[in-house]
C-alpha cells in the first residue's frame, strides 16, 4: 500500500525539504494511480454494457478515481488545502463510493472493491487515530450490508471486506509511521538548529574571554610604555615589546580557538596571572592544593582569567591572593584582591561565567571582600560534576 516517506538527514534546509517532499508526493500519488488496477472489473463492466445507465456509470466512475487521486494527494504530498474542505471531499467519495457500489454490485462483485479506496482515503486523510479507526470499520460493515443486500455470495462479500479491512489497517499503520517520521524530521531539524546556536553562543563566549583579557592587558601595558617613555626610554623598549608579544599570543590562541585546538589549562592561566600581574607591580600569592578534574581546570581557568582581567581594569589593587581547595566533596577558587573593592558589575564577562557554571555545576559569589577589596569565589561539586559528564 503506498504510503510515508523517508526520513531526510537533520540539517537539510525548508527549502530542500519542501522540494523532497513535493517528489515524494509526486511519487506516491502515482503509486496510487497504479493502484487503481482493481477498478478494471467495474470498467470492464461498464464496457461490455453490463451496467445501465452507462454514462452514469463511467462518470461515476470516473469521478471517483480521481476524487481519490486528489484526496490522496493532499496529505501524502503536502497540499496546503483545509481540513474542513478535506473531510468534505472524503465525505463526498464515500458517498459516491456507496452509492456505485448499492447500484452496480449486482452486475459485478467489482463494484465493493470501490470502499476499499474509500477505506484507504480516509485512513490516509484523517489524522486522529480514533477518526481513522472508525472510518476503516464503516467501510468494512458497508461491504458487509452491500453485499448482503445485493444477495452476493457469501464468501466473496467476506473475502472483499476482509481485503477491506486488511487495506485499512495497513494505511492506518503506514500513515501513523509517515506522521511520526515527520514529526522526527522536524525535530531533528530543531536540534540541528539548537546545537548550532549552542556551539555559536559558546565560541562568542570563548572570543570574548580570550580578547578581553588580552586587550586590557595591552592597554595597561601601553599606559605603562607611555608613562616610561619619557623618563626610561629601556625599560618603555621592554614594556612595547611585551606589548607585540602578547599581541601574537593572542592572535595565535585566536587561531587556536577557531580551529578548536586550543589547549586552555588552569596550570597555564595561573603562570598568565602572575606574570601580568607583577608587571604592573601587583603582588601575587598563590596558594593550590589537589589534583583538578578536567571539567574542573577548564571552568577555572575561565575564571581565573576573568578574575585577573577584572583586577587589571577596576581595582587599582596592590595585592591579589589567588587560593585553590580541592576535597571529597569539590573544589573551590578564590580570587581576593585589596582595591577598591564596590559592588561587581556583570557584564558579559561575569554573565559568560555564571552561565559557564551552570553547565558544569558550579556556583559563582562576587562580592566586597572583609577589609576592602573584591572577592570572587566559585565552588564546583564533585557529583554534580559527574553528572554533568555521565
Amino acid at each position: 500500500m503506498p504510503g510515508a516517506a523517508d526520513l531526510p538527514g537533520p540539517v537539510e534546509t525548508a527549502a530542500s525539504v519542501d522540494r523532497s517532499r513535493r517528489r515524494r508526493g509526486v511519487v506516491l500519488v502515482l503509486a496510487h494511480t497504479l493502484w487503481l488496477w482493481l477498478l478494471l472489473p467495474p470498467a470492464t463492466a461498464i464496457v461490455r454494457g453490463q451496467v445501465h445507465p452507462v454514462t452514469v456509470a463511467a462518470v461515476g466512475l470516473a469521478l471517483f478515481a480521481l476524487l481519490y487521486l486528489a484526496l490522496v494527494a493532499v496529505p501524502v504530498a503536502g497540499l496546503a488545502v483545509r481540513p474542513a474542505l478535506h473531510h468534505a471531499g472524503l465525505a463526498l467519495l464515500a458517498l459516491l463510493g456507496v452509492a456505485l457500489a448499492a447500484a452496480y454490485a449486482g452486475a459485478s462483485e467489482g463494484w465493493l472493491a470501490l470502499l476499499m479506496y474509500v477505506c484507504s482515503a480516509g485512513a490516509v486523510g484523517l489524522v486522529q487515530v480514533g477518526w481513522g479507526f472508525g472510518w476503516v470499520v464503516g467501510s468494512v460493515v458497508a461491504v458487509l450490508v452491500i453485499g448482503g443486500a445485493r444477495r452476493l455470495p457469501a464468501d466473496n462479500t467476506a473475502q472483499i471486506a476482509l481485503i477491506t479491512l486488511l487495506a485499512g489497517a495497513m494505511t492506518l499503520a503506514f500513515a501513523r509511521v509517515a506522521r511520526l517520521v515527520d514529526e522526527l524530521r522536524r525535530t531533528q531539524r530543531e536540534l540541528a538548529r539548537t546545537v548550532v546556536e549552542r556551539e555559536r553562543l559558546r565560541f562568542a563566549k570563548d572570543l570574548h574571554d580570550l580578547l578581553g583579557h588580552t586587550l586590557s592587558l595591552v592597554v595597561v601595558k601601553a599606559e605603562v610604555v607611555r608613562r616610561l617613555a619619557p623618563t626610561d626610554p629601556q625599560r618603555a623598549t621592554v614594556e612595547a615589546a611585551d606589548i607585540e608579544r602578547i599581541g601574537r599570543t593572542a592572535l595565535a590562541e585566536v587561531r587556536e580557538a577557531v580551529t578548536g585546538y586550543r589547549e586552555h589549562s588552569f596550570s597555564r592561566e595561573l603562570d598568565n596571572a602572575r606574570t601580568v600581574l607583577a608587571d604592573v607591580g601587583i603582588t601575587v600569592a598563590v596558594r593550590t592544593g589537589g589534583q583538578l578534574d578536567v571539567e574542573t581546570d577548564d571552568v577555572f581557568a575561565w575564571v581565573l582569567r576573568e578574575g585577573v582581567t577584572n583586577v587589571l581594569r577596576h581595582s587599582r589593587a596592590s595585592r591579589c591572593d589567588i587560593e585553590v581547595d580541592t576535597d571529597a566533596g569539590g573544589s573551590m577558587l578564590t580570587v581576593r584582591d585589596n582595591g577598591v573593592g564596590g559592588r561587581p558589575t556583570f557584564g558579559n564577562g561575569l554573565r559568560g561565567l555564571t552561565e559557564r557554571l551552570e553547565q558544569a555545576g558550579g556556583t559563582l559569589e562576587v562580592g566586597p571582600a572583609r577589609g576592602g577589596g573584591l572577592l570572587l569565589t566559585v565552588r564546583v561539586s564533585t557529583s554534580r560534576i559527574a553528572r554533568v559528564t555521565r
